[in-house]
């Protein structure tokens, strides 16, 4: 099942993310000294970035259905390079940084999907959760190293960007050398204006609704935690949380994969819940029980909510991870404004542990309402055809 071909993209694919993460953390800054503004408009800038990576995906997914998965992959990592070369001769050009961003954010997009479609090519669906797991986890692990080895050149941001390039150069020709996916994997390819059919409903309403609660932990605790724990000690936690996920998802794999999908839910979003309550206990401790509680959640949701909607997806596998990405992206997108406007608004009253509390009640509340409506969608649909 693990293939050398596997295992070498699977290396890859934690690198990619040691590069990316390396520097993503320290955008807002290296943004903001660049262009000379202020947060508020970085915050549009990363927010419009963000949402080109996540909005493309199902048609990049799309353009890796018809180059090939191993083209795709070459592709993108040559594109993640042109965007380090892009920042380090753009020092002293806002309009090259910006650029740098955005060829960056257009090679996430492209990558995420061929490299989760090349892990389960030709995989029963007994191996997939497994490989599914095994990718999700490498990905992770990069998160978690990225920005340990960003904060090692914070000084020297050239040098970073320097050995970025080198990374992705090295990991273009890697990409090169993988075997080509066999014509048996391929599927019949959809226009690009249909990159929506075929989608598995439910897996894209519960995937749109994890990211929305865990971008509430991931954006909002580092606001949180200022003045409550140390920066280093709040660092750990992060990291923490990354090498949880790393360490769970594969020993359940097998597990969750048995699972019915309402029991998943049933386990992962009140994990979730329990770790939003955690976090409004505002200590080292209790940052350190949330993180734990989240890494079980998310892991076991992630991974269920892929299963799912490649078993439910009419699509290749490379599409069904285009258009779960997407479902990632609206996630992201009414966390941002409907998370930052309610976190504002405990911020004014003076009760910001509220903000958890309320984020964990809809961690109680959302899930069932999300299943009722799929249900009530399903039946809509079988008295349609009849």
């Amino acid at each position: 099942m693990f293939t050398g071909a596997r295992a070498a993209l699977l290396v890859s694919g934690c690198l990619v993310n040691v590069g990316t993460f390396a520097v993503y953390p320290y955008l807002a800054v290296l943004l903001r000294d660049r262009l000379g503004v202020g947060m508020a408009q970085v915050g549009v800038v990363l927010g419009l970035a963000t949402l080109v990576q996540f909005a493309s995906a199902p048609f990049t997914a799309a353009l890796a259905e018809r180059i090939g998965l191993k083209r795709c992959l070459a592709l993108a990592t040559v594109l993640y390079g042109a965007g380090a070369v892009t920042y380090l001769v753009g020092a002293d050009d806002p309009v090259l940084t910006v650029l740098a961003l955005f060829v960056s954010s257009g090679a996430g997009s492209l990558y995420s999907p061929a490299y989760r479609a090349y892990l389960v090519q030709s995989a029963t669906p007994g191996q997939r959760p497994r490989l599914v797991s095994a990718g999700n986890a490498a990905g992770s692990l990069g998160i978690a190293l990225g920005p340990v080895v960003g904060a090692l050149f914070l000084a020297e941001p050239d040098l970073l960007f320097t050995a970025n390039t080198v990374l992705y150069g090295v990991l273009a020709v890697g990409h090169l050398s993988l075997r080509r996916e066999r014509d048996v994997d391929r599927v019949a390819v959809e226009p690009f204006r249909r990159v929506l059919r075929g989608l598995a409903g439910l897996p894209f309403a519960v995937t749109a609704l994890t990211q929305y609660l865990y971008m509430h932990f991931y954006q909002y605790l580092s606001s949180f935690a200022e003045g409550r724990v140390p920066t280093a000690a709040y660092g750990l936690v992060m990291m923490g949380y990354s090498l949880g996920v790393v360490v769970v998802q594969p020993l359940a794999a097998r597990w969750v994969g048995r699972l019915r999908y309402p029991v998943a839910m049933g386990i992962g979003f009140p994990c979730m819940g329990l770790g939003m309550v955690a976090f409004a206990g505002g200590g080292i401790v209790a940052f350190a029980v949330g993180a734990v509680a989240m890494s079980v959640g998310t892991a076991v949701l992630l991974l269920k909510n892929d299963l799912e909607a490649l078993a439910g997806s009419r699509r290749s596998a490379t599409v069904t991870f285009g258009q779960q990405r997407l479902a990632a992206g609206v996630g992201s997108l009414f966390s941002g404004v409907v998370g930052g406007a309610v976190y504002g608004l405990f911020e004014e009253v003076g009760a910001l542990p509220g903000f958890w509390l309320a984020a964990a009640v809809q961690c109680l509340l959302l899930p069932p309402l999300v299943l009722a409506a799929a249900r009530r969608v399903a039946r809509s649909r079988a008295s349609r055809t009849r």
